[in-house]
């Protein structure tokens, strides 16, 4: 681990630096590897050296060391949470900066680097984690019952066991990404398939029916979760190469068994781009590619589902969503006239800020737009009235409320207060800006 740190950090990390690669992008690479090497070189590495090398006999044991330093792997945690970002940083900046990758080569032509590429070496670090988890499980296996390092030992790796889940995880996804660049590769860089969104699922060779004659051509196949690509053999001297003959997708694909007594373990792809006969070498073969096949169309479908019941219920939640936010947007329905009124959707709201509330008509340069001082409706100016009493302009409707309040049987003036009171909140309220629906409810309602 010692050797793998060390060249990313004394190596990659100081010659990028030199050249004058921005510090974000090294950083964004290389994360905390400096804190990873010097944990290594000055600490774990010593001590168990010391403890293996000069003190066993006397002290056989590596559970305590290991158990005392355990909490400082938590740093191999921030390595990994940013792998994926660092290796998607390497790869834009191969393609974008002649710089950065001339550097990268260069150092990968080395003897220091055995011919391994730099995402490889950055991966050591990764799997570094697992690794002293396998040793741990190993040495206790060997560990005798009663030993003094027993209980160290177990606590040890339940620490680093913790750890390792996290580490694992990424491992599964660099897996999958050098599977796809061997897959890139095999197809001569031709198709565009490194893609975090593929995954690679199966490949083999199959014969292509011929739908004319009948004969069987040698053909090759690769099965990702959205897509076939049907592949013809080219001949290499170096290593197996394909060619894309087609593209098929996953979605809308249906397949089916064959049985013919003449031409045995055939089956058929049937897809929006075209239709394939093949034929695998053995019955558990075909049997497998279809089981397969079906798996992964089915694994489709119900990703597809549930993104467009996703985009639908986002879609509604859109429409819902009122023009402006305050305690009103908390509101599914409001009271006017002491019957609710759902929310309307955006469009329907749009369309009634251009129109008056009381004639419906289109306001223009002639037909200027006012707004109710109680409940904020858009009126024109036919359909509204300016109160003598508050002097503020309002709709017919709050308009005629107010003056039934003011002539309120037996000459109580309780109502007529309490009324002018909400309004004034109400217009107070307006005039910055936080009139709310709850108020149109309470100076209705207190009036029916």
């Amino acid at each position: 681990m010692s050797k793998d740190s060390n060249l990313l950090d004394q190596v990659f990390c100081a010659r990028l630096t030199d050249a004058s690669i921005p510090a974000e992008v090294i950083t964004g690479i290389f994360s905390n590897i400096s804190s990873i090497y010097l944990f290594h070189h000055q600490f774990l590495l010593p001590e168990l050296q010391t403890r293996i090398t000069q003190e066993w006999s006397c002290n056989p044991r590596i559970g305590d060391i290991l158990q005392k330093l355990a909490p400082f792997l938590k740093m191999y945690g921030e390595y990994v949470k940013n792998f994926d970002r660092a290796m998607e940083l390497v790869s834009t900046w191969t393609q974008r900066s002649a710089q950065f990758k001339s550097v990268v080569q260069n150092i990968q032509k080395q003897d220091v680097c055995g011919n391994l590429t730099l995402q490889h070496h950055m991966l050591e670090p990764v799997q570094r984690i697992p690794r002293y988890e396998l040793l741990l499980k190993d040495y206790l296996k060997k560990l005798p019952a009663g030993a003094a390092d027993r209980k160290d030992a177990e606590n040890a790796l339940e620490l680093i066991s913790t750890a390792a889940n996290h580490s694992n995880a990424a491992i599964r996804k660099m897996e999958k990404m050098h599977k796809l660049l061997e897959v890139y590769e095999k197809l001569g860089g031709e198709e565009d398939i490194v893609n975090p969104a593929n995954e690679f699922i199966k490949e083999g060779h199959l014969k292509k029916m011929s739908a004319k004659n009948g004969t069987a051509q040698d053909r090759y196949l690769y099965l990702f979760n959205n897509m076939v690509l049907y592949c013809v053999p080219k001949l290499r001297l170096m290593g197996q190469k394909f060619s894309v003959r087609e593209r098929i997708d996953i979605a809308g694909m249906e397949v089916q068994e064959n049985v013919k007594q003449n031409v045995p373990h055939t089956f058929t792809i049937i897809g929006k781009q075209r239709s394939l006969e093949l034929q695998a070498r053995t019955a558990e073969e075909k049997d497998d590619w279809i089981k397969v096949i079906r798996a992964t169309i089915e694994k489709h479908k119900q990703k597809s589902e549930t993104f467009k019941a996703f985009n639908i219920s986002c879609s509604r939640d859109d429409e819902h969503t009122p023009d402006t936010p305050g305690p009103s947007s908390s509101m599914s329905t409001c009271e006017i006239d002491g019957a609710p009124h759902e929310r309307k959707s955006s469009k329907k709201r749009e369309k009634e800020r251009e129109t008056c509330k009381g004639c419906s008509e289109t306001f223009h340069f002639t037909k200027r737009k006012h707004h109710c001082k109680n409940c904020g409706a858009a009126v024109c100016g036919k359909c509204s009235k300016v109160s003598e009493s508050k002097n503020i302009r309002m709709c017919k409707q709050c308009s005629e409320l107010l003056q039934g309040a003011e002539g309120t049987a037996g000459g109580s003036t309780e109502p007529k207060k309490k009324l002018e009171k909400q309004l004034s909140v109400a217009q107070s309220s307006q005039r910055t800006g936080k009139q709310t629906s709850t108020q149109v409810s309470l100076v209705v309602t207190s009036v029916t």
